[in-house]
């Protein structure tokens, strides 16, 4: 169970800095966390590491979500969209297992300059849910999210701009989300992604996010939305220019 032989102390602290940050965001707006972290943790521990660490630490650290969003979510949407992921997650890792860890980070790297595109763009879709194009979603996120946990920008997009009432929108996507991580842990389990050096990693990192979780929620009633939307897609932005696999050099 030791850490990789190659993750100094200083690399070691970034990834917890990093972690926390993550924790932030996904904290104050219920998502981003992945946007944040695995850009970075890619470049300093693989994807093959990074992405299993945050699906652990979010699924752990969240589960406390699930009763109130079990109750207030439309569960027919939200079973639609899992039929997608169903198809998506395994899709996802199985590319995640067997594409080379530098080609899986550009990847990573290229989606999440993509979705942080769809961010700023302020985009959503504005139609009634429909089951097929509900499927398609939950087909694209979980993709993303089994080859490298950032799944979350298409649903938001989908689901955050139609007539569905604010609270049943939240209580989908945690709900969602939720699901979408336990089909992601059996598939992340049956690829050999769950390997000892996760555990000593997880307990550095856990800590250090469930701060970022409460501190996000404290900031919530803090700072206005538009402020904090602008600095957390500043921080996925950054998070992406870190994570390019030309600047290496500067993260060990």
């Amino acid at each position: 169970m030791s850490l990789p032989a190659d993750l100094t102390p200083a690399t070691l602290t970034l990834l917890v800095i990093t972690t926390f940050v993550a924790g932030l965001a996904r904290g104050f707006s219920g998502f981003g966390a992945a946007l944040i972290f695995m850009p970075v943790a890619s470049a300093l521990i693989g994807p093959r590491l990074a992405a299993p660490v945050i699906l652990i630490i979010d699924a752990v650290t969240t589960v406390g979500l699930v009763p109130d969003a079990f109750r207030r979510a439309d569960r027919r949407e939200v079973a639609v969209m899992a039929l997608g992921a169903c198809v998506g997650v395994p899709t996802g890792v199985y590319l995640l297992t067997h594409l080379d860890p530098l080609t899986i980070r550009w990847a990573i790297i290229g989606i999440c300059a993509a979705l942080l595109v769809l961010l700023l763009s302020g985009w959503r879709y504005h139609g009634k849910p429909k089951p097929p194009l509900t499927v398609g979603v939950g087909l694209l996120s979980g993709l993303f999210s089994g080859a490298s946990q950032v799944g979350g920008p298409p649903v938001i997009a989908y689901w955050l701009g139609g007539a569905i009432p604010a609270g049943i929108v939240r209580a989908n996507i945690v709900l969602y989300f939720e699901v979408s991580t336990a089909l992601t842990l059996l598939n992340y389990l049956w690829g050999g992604l769950f390997v000892s050096a996760l555990v000593p990693l997880c307990l550095m990192t856990a800590p250090a996010y469930g701060l970022g979780l409460w501190g996000g929620s404290r900031l919530f009633g803090i700072a206005s939305e538009a402020t904090f939307r602008r600095i957390c897609l500043s921080l996925i932005a950054l998070a992406v220019v870190i994570g390019l696999p030309l600047l290496d050099g500067m993260l060990r």
